[in-house]
């Protein structure tokens, strides 16, 4: 499936794979704050971090001079991040300055991007967040003076609802207020919690019990089956090939097409999978991390855990 992207997005895109220079990929050596967000193990991480020009008297008059971004994620993870580079430094602000920074003004700049690709803009701005304390604890500044409600950090520590990308309750009930998200729906577009086996959705505790807890009582939907498990055994050689073969085409393609890639299976040899990736996804500076944490993560849970991945 390709994206309607817009021609800022795709040629931010091009010019930070293609690491033309004032493009903002990589890391600051030294780093004043760094933060994350995401899991590899997801499919989607960012890693953020700045150095300031620091104030000899106020820390909070630092200035943020330099901004880099490592990301693992498609055409508008790197676009998005990029964009928030690149706003923080043509407005020279501080950290305090830069946490007004929205996934919406991400969007903005970016002249827009597909409902379902929002989620990449949502990880950006929360990468920053994570930075900016990270700055405040170094110069020993209050967090209460960052404008931030001390309980949200704590948001790592709470219940985990959605299992696929991690995501906890705290997080997903800030998201869904901060956003106005009212649907389950609307839910894995902007966060991607509940976006890959659905079982968070309709169970005790789930998304739609943190949606009718927020928003009132909504008309319930009946849940889906519980995904199986497989349960790892002994196959033939033509076996373990055609569950291979399933399951890339089950859980994995469909996650790559998702972000306008795919994959080819050249070779299965024994516990080893030769393929190599098409698409974007074959252009993309996070292709290793791909093979490695889709593929082969997938294949290992679902499968086989001695499965190998090769890259071709």
């Amino acid at each position: 499936m390709a994206w309607d992207y817009s021609n800022k997005t795709m040629q931010l895109f091009r010019d930070a794979i293609a690491n033309k220079a004032g493009t903002h990929f990589g890391r600051v050596q030294n780093p004043d704050g760094e933060g994350r967000h995401g899991s590899l193990s997801c499919g989607d991480a960012m890693d953020f971090t700045f150095r300031v020009k620091k104030d000899p008297v106020d820390p909070l008059k630092d200035r943020i001079v330099e901004a880099r971004y490592e990301t693992f994620g498609c055409t508008s993870a790197i676009a998005s991040s990029e964009a928030l580079c690149r706003l923080i430094e043509e407005k020279s602000v501080t950290p305090v300055e830069a946490l007004k920074i929205k996934n919406a003004d991400i969007v903005n700049y970016l002249d827009g991007l597909p409902p379902q690709k929002l989620h990449c803009s949502v990880m950006g701005a929360e990468a920053l967040q994570a930075a900016v304390v990270d700055w405040a604890k170094r110069r020993g500044v209050p967090i209460s003076e960052l404008g931030i409600d001390v309980e949200q950090l704590e948001e790592d520590e709470g219940r985990v609802v959605c299992k696929c990308f991690n995501l906890t309750e705290p997080y997903i009930r800030r998201k869904v207020k901060e956003l106005n998200l009212r649907t389950i729906e609307e839910i894995s577009t902007a966060i991607k919690a509940g976006g890959s086996c659905t079982s968070c959705h309709h169970g005790p505790g789930g998304l739609q019990d943190i949606l009718n807890d927020i928003w009132g009582e909504q008309t319930p939907v009946k849940e889906p089956p519980a995904q199986v498990v497989p349960a790892f055994r002994e196959r033939s050689p033509y076996q373990l090939a055609k569950e291979i073969e399933r399951v890339i085409d089950n859980s994995v393609r469909p996650r790559l097409i998702g972000e306008g890639g795919d994959i080819e299976i050249i070779e299965i040899r024994d516990k080893k999978v030769f393929c190599r990736l098409l698409g974007t996804c074959s252009a993309c500076q996070g292709a290793g991390q791909t093979m490695r944490f889709v593929v082969e993560d997938t294949l290992k849970r679902q499968v086989d855990p001695e499965i190998e991945v090769i890259q071709l």
